[in-house]
């Protein structure tokens, strides 16, 4: 049958006179907190023992003496193991049932001594100590030594004697009771916040590692990012600007020197913008391109510039009504699309190449396409060394949209980026 929360057997106490840790022992703090108490509560004992052996003769008797001091003895080693016994409840009981009785032993063999009165006392800020917080348990625990002490002094006063003094003894039990659970209050207090600077220590250890790994993943980003970007201006920029330099010299040797002396300086101005657009990614600012107007102006610019170093006839195409790119996602596309001009011009062999820009039904797409040789797709992501393809995708990706390669031996090349609405990443 399963046992309520409230079942003695199974549930250790829930004060902290003294508390008992989850190995079912007081922990140090604890005992550190409530050795003062039994420090006063043994020289208490002692000085009682002394007093009333010196103030009642009888109690010198060897009977007697070895029956009050065998009494004084157990009480106080009783107290001592208390700490190890506070987690059973069971245990509890029995202790405090057996402490009554020694007690009342006592207060019989020293009749009207103070000794009787204090031990009794003591006995009730223990109980109020470890039953905090249950108020109902306290009263019902102490009033029967309140009862035992009443018995004691009408078997040594009578009871006349005692009418006009039990005020006096209420007020002392409600003192000590009220004192215990103060004191018990103060130290759950202090244990609560010791227990949240611990678990603040624990995340801050915690936050110092997650900080140490995003400073790692933000220095791998970083260093991706660079990559990324150094490939798409200094590589691509003198990629261009060979090609630019092969078709001079192949007019030269054609005996074409004008002709020669124009590409000359196109790629003269062509390797300028590379070192500018060079610096800017140094830096993390947006490309020269985007600089002077919007996407489609950029596009328009790089896509001539292609035309006329690479000898490609090439179609730029914008759908009705232009896509309204965000500036921060222009630089990305604008990087897609120089990529791809980039290996049309080193790799396809193409007479012609289309660059589509346009609006789709969830954003717009841009369309790269050429009548070129193509390549296995497959075999050019396993080729070591090869940083286009793959900056490529994770441009896409950072964009939040798909970008899809197609292409085969003999049948040319199509890269398309489709992007969602521009307005959800701004």
């Amino acid at each position: 049958m399963a046992r309520s929360k409230m079942d003695p057997d199974t549930n250790p106490t829930r004060g902290s006179w003294p508390a008992p840790s989850s190995a079912g022992h007081s922990s140090d703090e604890d005992v550190t907190l409530t050795r003062p108490f039994f420090l006063v509560l043994y020289l208490v004992m002692v000085g009682g023992y002394v007093a009333a052996l010196a103030s009642d003769p009888s109690l010198r008797e060897p009977a007697r003496l070895a029956s009050f001091t065998v009494l004084v003895v157990v009480h106080g080693g009783l107290h001592w193991f208390s700490e190890r016994w506070a987690a059973f409840r069971r245990w509890l009981v029995v202790y405090f049932v057996v402490q009554g009785a020694l007690v009342f032993a006592i207060g019989l063999l020293t009749r009207s001594h103070w000794l009787t009165i204090a031990l009794y006392m003591a006995l009730a800020g223990q109980v109020a100590g470890t039953l905090w917080p249950n108020l109902r348990a306290i009263v019902l625990a102490v009033l029967p030594y309140a009862g035992l002490l009443i018995l004691n002094l009408v078997i040594a006063w009578g009871l006349p004697d005692l009418v006009g003094f039990l005020p006096i003894i209420g007020f002392s039990f409600a003192f000590v009771v009220i004192y215990v659970v103060l004191f018990v209050r103060q130290a759950e207090a202090r244990r609560h916040a010791q227990e949240l600077l611990s678990e603040l220590e624990i995340a801050h250890r915690q936050l110092q590692e997650y900080a140490a790994r995003v400073e790692e993943l933000t220095i791998s980003q970083e260093r991706e990012r660079m990559a990324r970007e150094l490939h798409d201006t200094l590589a691509q920029g003198l990629a261009g600007l060979i090609l630019q330099l092969e078709a001079a010299d192949s007019h030269l040797e054609d005996g074409n020197p004008a002709r020669a002396q124009v590409i000359v300086q196109r790629g003269l101005q062509h390797a300028r913008t590379t070192l500018d657009e060079a610096r800017r990614a140094i830096q993390a600012l947006r490309p020269a391109a985007l600089e002077q107007g919007s996407l489609v102006d950029a596009l328009g610019r790089e896509i001539d510039q292609f035309a006329a170093t690479s000898g490609v006839h090439t179609t730029f195409e914008v759908g009705t009504g232009p896509p309204d790119v965000p500036s921060e996602m222009a630089q990305d596309v604008l990087r897609i699309v120089q990529e791809s001009l980039s290996n049309v011009a080193r790799h396809a062999h193409a007479s012609h190449v289309l660059v589509r820009l346009a609006k789709s039904s969830a954003g717009f797409q841009v369309l790269v396409q050429d009548d070129g040789v193509g390549f296995d797709l497959a075999k050019a992501l396993e080729q070591p060394g090869r940083f286009g393809l793959a900056g490529m995708q994770e441009r896409s990706m950072r964009l939040g949209g798909e970008l899809r390669v197609e292409s085969a031996p003999g049948k040319g090349t199509k890269v398309v980026l489709c992007i969602n609405d521009p307005r959800s990443h701004s």
